[in-house]
């Protein structure tokens, strides 16, 4: 299967660069039949089924952006924060045992990285905080090793100080303060994100109690969401491509839940592609039912996939070639999806992370 079997084409004044209200946004219903229905989030339950499963990603975006100093040029420092690295916790950046290190070494993109050779030392402040760094080592795809130092408290509380959100990389504008707020879900818990999970910054209370009210059961999941949901498909052939591994943990209760709504044959139906990954590997791990637990999903799903646990997809519109896009793809069908997409364009739906959404099943 080729890559470019998913490419569409798509204006560039589409792709969203500030967000609506939540709730406010449109919505595309891509029904079974193929079927398509123009409608707003704020609609959602009306499209929802009593006794489904709304599935949530419950992560929590942190600061991850962090612009600095070289020690001593003073030439400017851009670094990426992508996850801590702790030989108690090397897999799973939101444990808890992370969190008052006066010290850390991360995993990071650093920009420029010509002159960020190991050795190299860099200055972060601002707030009342101070980060020193240190790259220890040159990794791949321009990736870095660096150690981080607080001068007081802990090193994630100066991040929290001094960090901004790492809006993504379409967004073609600096974060403002009311990113901090917008660029999170209403019911973000677990800290580990470096992007949000978007499908969800769409729900607001009143929604979420619609949703509930229309008889709707909420249970949420936790998957970190890393850099890797950026990553382009820079192969020919889709098999070739693969996606980078995340964290995510299931608890006792979302997975009595998740099994009982398939026990039952009600239909569970995943708030993004994140909350997807997440279910579907939990459910070819356990055969079909999911374990409560952590694990690391490196799943690549695209046409051809055998779902085991969701009947039902809320997600936003994504890139052209992108391995969402053929998660997406392979849930309903490339060519209704392809089709579908196409209809958003030619009625101005707004794409990506800030844009407008799409219920498919």
């Amino acid at each position: 299967m080729k890559v470019e079997a998913f490419d569409f084409d798509l204006p560039a004044d589409l792709i969203a660069q500030e967000a609506a209200a939540r709730g406010e946004s449109r919505l595309l219903v891509l029904h079974r039949t193929g079927k398509l229905d123009h409608s707003s989030v704020r609609e959602l339950p009306s499209f929802l089924r009593a006794g489904d499963l709304l599935v949530t990603n419950d992560t929590r975006v942190f600061p991850a952006r962090l612009l600095g100093r070289r020690d001593p040029s003073g030439g400017i420092v851009e670094c990426l924060l992508l996850h801590p690295e702790h030989p108690e916790y090397p897999e799973h950046p939101a444990h808890p045992a992370h969190l008052a290190h006066p010290r850390e070494v991360w995993h990071a993109l650093m920009h420029p990285g010509q002159k960020l050779k190991p050795g190299a030392r860099v200055i972060f402040e601002g707030h009342g905080h101070v980060l020193h760094g240190e790259v220890l080592e040159r990794l791949f795809y321009g990736r870095r090793r660096i150690r981080l130092e607080a001068e007081s408290g802990s090193v994630a509380d100066a991040i929290d100080a001094i960090g901004h959100i790492p809006l993504p990389p379409y967004i073609h504008r600096s974060d403002t303060p009311a990113d901090r707020e917008r660029y999170q879900t209403v019911y973000a818990a677990a800290r580990g994100s470096i992007a949000a999970p978007t499908a969800g910054l769409h729900f607001d209370a009143p929604l979420l109690a619609a949703i509930g009210a229309a008889g709707v059961e909420r249970v949420s999941v936790t998957l970190h969401v890393g850099y890797g949901t950026f990553k382009p498909v820079r192969v020919e052939d889709v098999e070739a491509h693969a996606v980078d591994p995340e964290p995510y943990e299931i608890s006792d209760r979302a997975a009595h839940a998740i099994n009982r709504a398939l026990d039952d044959g009600r239909r569970v139906v995943a708030v993004g592609t994140t909350t997807t990954r997440a279910l579907e590997h939990a459910a070819r791990a356990g055969q079909g039912r999911l374990r409560p637990g952590r694990a690391d999903a490196d799943l690549f799903i695209y046409p051809g996939f055998e779902f085991r646990a969701i009947g039902g997809l809320l997600t936003n519109f994504h890139l052209p070639r992108s391995s969402l896009l053929m998660l997406v793809s392979a849930f309903a069908g490339r060519e209704r999806v392809l089709d579908a997409y196409r209809e958003a364009v030619a009625q101005r739906y707004r794409f990506y992370s800030y844009g407008d959404a799409m219920l498919l099943g």
